[in-house]
């Protein structure tokens, strides 16, 4: 199916912020396809970092990696998950990557000497930036970062304004996300931020087709109608957004609200009757867990869940096809002493040292590792996580005493972890190179690379293949220099890239589950597809939880 043939849906948000437009469209992403459409989904955010690559993870929240190298929005995270569609560099786009792009064509003069202006230039590459993904679909999501009325989000507002006159009523839907408060001492719910919101978006130009009403209730017949009445739609085309449990009970909810036969109706589109029963299936399975284990991640962004978003997410998948709950404990690792671990990771049946960069937390992280190491207890390493284990066993159990990440302690006399300044990329079969004093954003072991695995590991066990691909995001690498010192301490490399040079995954000796891996895992996990080290992780810590049940 060709690019004329995409037709398109923007969903912006009004009232507040976090009302989850992102889940709303992964949630629209997956009703459509469960009638048989394809569907991409792209996220157009207005601040002017030009990717969320280097920006505070307490801000922003974690950064998405893609197969293709791109630091993206986490909301690509949920549209992966949420949908079979494969994102990348094309997905997100920015304030910054947009002026980027128009200032590059500026300067190159391919204005001709005009002035450039946010109309038409901006918003014209902000067109031309939708119908990049618009191939070979039959339908693209469009979700508007922001709130409705805050000045960075305008030019983007204006292009999708455009858009409907460009590829035709027809091909267009605008969907608003809003808010629809339960007043308690009042008893009653208030439509006026919805009417606010409505009003703000339509000076703008844009008349919304569809309301989802974020709340608490569903919403009976009388506020539809009064919703519908004040914002010029028509009454089945007020959607519930009812808080949830479980996220996975979004796409439910909406279709039981008839969400996706409005959406139909209005492209113009004949679909097949929607077959949701995967995604009853999971709710169920959720909703009625056989037994509980408890997870305690030890991390430094712990105040912050939505910095470890798709690992939350990937840890709830790995409990999916073990009839088990994951309960999550976070443990900030500056608060780990020696005289307090015990007390503060006694109870844990797994513990999961996710990725990250800076000192601060480290040693915490380390006696982490090492408890979990010395009390035979499930250990999960994620990238920084890895690092970390492999210094720990580095000093305590193949005596190299001081041993270090090269990131951390630069005079350490064993650099276990340093940075490989040369590398062969077997993607294009490059030469790659970076320094200490390269660009912070351009010096990553970025997007998808091949890794071999060796036979009788952990990693083999779970994967049930020789060869796999997992995404990267990391600057930092084992130092092969030392690979002999610590294989005959008892660490196995169980996966390396193919030419054996990067050291992908680790494990331990005589344990019962001890694996560190170099790229992100949690990138690939999907609900109906859990990851198999997550799997095989919570399938480990129901095996502890059980023995020390004994």
């Amino acid at each position: 199916m060709g690019e004329k043939s995409a037709k398109f849906i923007f969903v912006t948000g009004g009232v507040l912020s976090s009302l989850g437009k992102g889940l709303a469209s992964a949630s629209i992403g997956a009703l459509l396809e469960s009638r048989g459409l394809t569907v991409t989904l792209q996220k157009l955010d207005p601040y002017i970092n030009v990717d969320p690559g280097t920006m505070n993870p307490f801000q922003h929240g974690e950064v998405f990696v893609t197969d293709d190298g791109a630091e993206t929005d986490l909301d690509l995270g949920h549209y992966e998950r949420f949908t079979h569609a494969c994102l990348g560099h094309d997905n997100n786009f920015t304030t910054g990557k947009i002026y980027d792009q128009v200032i590059g064509k500026e300067r190159r003069g391919d204005y001709l000497g005009g002035t450039v202006q946010v109309i038409p230039h901006i918003t014209d590459e902000i067109k031309d930036s939708i119908r990049l993904v618009s191939r070979d679909v039959d339908i693209v999501i469009v979700e508007i970062g922001g709130t409705i009325g805050d000045i960075e989000s305008l030019p983007f507002l204006e292009a999708i304004r455009q858009f409907r006159a460009d590829a035709g009523k027809e091909n267009v839907l605008y969907i608003h996300l809003t808010l629809v408060p339960y007043i308690i001492t009042a008893g009653e719910l208030k439509t006026k931020p919805t009417q606010h919101s409505v009003k703000e978006l339509r000076s703008i130009g844009i008349q919304p087709d569809i309301l989802l009403c974020r709340t608490d209730r569903f919403l009976d017949k009388e506020i539809k109608a009064k919703i519908a009445l004040f914002c010029n739609v028509g009454t089945d085309a007020v959607i519930t957004a009812k808080d949830v449990d479980c996220i996975y009970e979004v796409p439910l909810v909406f279709h039981q609200e008839g969400l996706d036969n409005k959406i139909v109706e209005l492209l113009n589109i004949w679909t097949r009757t929607p077959r949701l029963e995967n995604w009853e299936q999971l709710c169920r399975r959720l909703k009625n867990p056989e037994s509980v284990v408890n997870i305690a991640i030890v991390g430094k962004y712990v105040d912050l869940t939505e910095s470890y978003k798709s690992l939350n997410e990937a840890l709830v998948h790995g409990g999916l096809p073990n009839k088990c709950r994951v309960d999550l404990m976070f443990v900030d690792s500056e608060s780990i002493a020696a005289e307090t671990i015990t007390d503060i990771l006694g109870q844990a049946d797994g513990i999961l040292v996710p990725g990250g960069f800076g000192s601060r937390g480290i040693e915490g992280k380390i006696q982490a590792a090492r408890f979990a190491r010395e009390n035979q207890i499930p250990y999960f390493g994620i990238c920084l996580g890895m690092q970390i284990a492999v210094v720990e066993f580095a000093r305590h159990v193949a005596g190299m005493q001081g041993a270090h990440s090269a990131e951390i302690d630069v005079d350490t006399p064993y650099p276990v972890i340093y940075l490989m300044t040369e590398w062969l990329d077997e993607q294009s079969q490059t030469i790659q190179k970076r320094d200490a004093g390269s660009q912070k954003g351009g010096t990553m072991r970025l997007g998808a690379y091949p890794c071999r695995l060796k036979m009788d590991t952990l990693a083999h066990a779970a994967y049930g293949q020789l060869e796999i691909s997992e995404r990267h995001r990391h600057r930092y690498e084992f130092n092969n220099e030392y690979t002999s010192m610590l294989e005959e301490s008892g660490l196995v490399i169980s996966g390396t890239s193919p030419q054996g040079d990067l050291v992908e995954i680790i494990e331990i000796k005589d344990h019962p589950w001890y694996l560190g891996c170099q790229f992100h895992p949690e990138f690939k996990s999907r609900p109906m597809n859990p990851h198999p080290l997550f799997r095989e992780f919570i399938k480990a810590a129901i095996v502890r939880q059980q023995g020390v049940a004994k």
